[in-house]
């Protein structure tokens, strides 16, 4: 089985910020991943990308925050969509003065 692209999309927040959203289904677990997705989700404001959630092959499941990163806990593409969402909320309340 090869890898099957499940999500690839775009979503503008406004003229300055976007979400970009790319889901794989495996044949078989990436090295440092016990699942079997390859995900790359990333929040870009005026250039810079300020959440992102990853498992970056060997790396494993993290995510990155307003330049900080931790250590993610992955258990369905359903959750991992809810909680880059809530970040993006989180990160636009926290800087909605900036």
């Amino acid at each position: 089985m090869k890898a099957i692209a499940l999500l690839r999309t775009r979503v503008v927040h406004s003229e300055t910020a976007f979400a970009e959203l790319v889901l794989w289904r495996l044949p078989k677990p990436a090295a440092g991943s016990a699942h079997g997705f390859k995900y790359r989700l990333a929040y870009v404001v005026n250039g810079v990308c300020v959440v992102r959630y990853d498992n970056e092959t060997g790396k494993g499941d993290h995510r990155h925050f307003d330049g900080e990163e931790t250590a993610y806990v992955f258990s369905t593409p359903d959750r991992l969509i809810a909680d880059f969402e809530r970040d993006i909320e989180r990160w636009n309340h926290e800087n909605r003065d900036a």
